[in-house]
């Protein structure tokens, strides 16, 4: 189980809050924030790249943690400025033509499927929607009926911005293999709060964030593209650190996902990234899934014992997102009143995942994310405010 007295010591910000915005962005532990700063009080001292220069090893380093921490081999790593970046870097990669299909589910994220959608309308490829199942994840089934030899792509988001399901990835990988097609994997919200690995999963490129469930800095992200994908993965674009200038009208493009990173990064975000990679090696990414797990629930049932109080989670495996909305009031309203009472939460609307708030005929809900840090008690003033919100 997770050292609490350790955890909270390394969390100053969650002291004199109920902080349950990790889904947003977390609040990093000391050794990271102190390893950012560090360095940039270091370039200031010496200089960027003379600072950098001193770092290298440990910035190569980085590569090994991340291959520990997502299950993959470290020339298949990248690392960007944001989840956004990776997910761009690798998609724009995969060749589309017209007539190719790429399926996506009911909870597909607007930062995906706005770029799904404009590249498919440029080549003349189609994006279509595989239905969840009923109890809202993505259903297995329903893609094994509708994939064929033109589906190049299935994209599938581990765990949704506006809710608590876990997709089952690793039969869709299965189904999406069989027929050929590459899975592109959103782990934004998972990695931090589960325990990830790409290669039991079998997906083929794998997306996420640090600023998340990951506690690392804002600004950063990493992509992982393994030997499935980089066979068939053709770049857009590379820089003089993606490939090297070899002559007045060639280049070669390196063979390993660091293809896809630039040449110019923020070395003291990286740092940080990296370093809480390892805080969250050092925990054990089991613990923390079940303590996060553990946190959600006890959060959920205390807020369904609430009238007027309604939750939306979905599916039968939840991780440490939980929605709810309170009878005449906006999700706004809850937030702000929540804020005042020093409870910070979030509000997911239906622009961000369109399709399943349609669905469910949501505009706006409420998003509650403790980390492993909240306590129990903290749970319960934050489960008694709502309480006083929803009289």
């Amino acid at each position: 189980m997770i050292d609490m007295t350790r955890a909270l010591a390394d969390t100053p910000g969650a002291a004199d809050r109920v902080f349950l915005n990790s889904a947003g962005s977390s609040l990093p532990p000391t050794p990271v924030l102190d390893e950012v700063v560090g360095h940039l009080r270091r370039e200031a001292a010496i200089g960027g790249y003379e600072a950098a220069g001193e770092r290298a090893d440990d910035l190569e380093a980085g590569y090994g943690v991340f291959a520990e921490l997502l299950g993959c081999r470290p020339d298949q790593i990248a690392f960007t400025d944001s989840a956004t970046r990776s997910w761009f870097a690798a998609f724009d990669a995969v060749p589309l033509t017209a007539g190719d299909r790429v399926l996506v589910g009911e909870v597909e994220y607007a930062g995906n499927a706005i770029p799904l959608l404009m590249r498919a309308e440029a080549v003349g490829a189609t994006v279509e929607v595989v239905p969840s199942d009923a109890d809202g994840t993505f259903s297995a089934d329903a893609l094994d009926a509708m994939l064929d030899e033109r589906v190049k792509l299935v994209s599938v988001v581990h765990v949704p911005t506006n809710g608590g399901v876990v997709a089952d990835v690793r039969r869709i990988s299965d189904a999406a293999h069989a027929a050929g097609a590459l899975v592109l994997l959103d782990a934004c919200q998972a990695v931090g709060q589960l325990a990830v690995d790409a290669g039991a999963l079998d997906v083929d490129i794998l997306t996420g964030t640090g600023r998340k469930w990951l506690r690392g800095p804002r600004g950063t992200g990493f992509l992982a593209v393994r030997d499935r994908a980089a066979a068939v993965l053709k770049p857009k674009a590379a820089d003089l650190h993606g490939a090297t200038w070899t002559g007045t009208e060639t280049y070669e493009l390196r063979t390993d996902a660091r293809v896809y990173e630039l040449w110019e990064c923020d070395i003291a975000s990286r740092l940080g990234l990296i370093t809480a990679a390892r805080y969250l090696l050092d925990l054990g990414q089991e613990a923390v899934e079940e303590t996060v797990t553990a946190r959600a629930a006890h959060l959920r049932a205390g807020l369904s014992e609430i009238p007027g109080v309604t939750l939306h989670d979905l599916g039968a495996r939840k991780s440490g997102l939980v929605t709810f909305s309170v009878a005449d009031r906006s999700a706004e309203e809850v937030k702000a009143g929540l804020a005042a009472q020093d409870v910070a939460v979030s509000v997911s609307a239906r622009s961000s995942t369109y399709l399943d708030m349609s669905r469910r005929g949501l505009t706006q809900i409420v998003r509650a994310s403790p980390h492993y840090f909240v306590t129990e008690k903290q749970l319960d003033k934050a489960v008694a405010e709502v309480a006083l919100l929803a009289r």
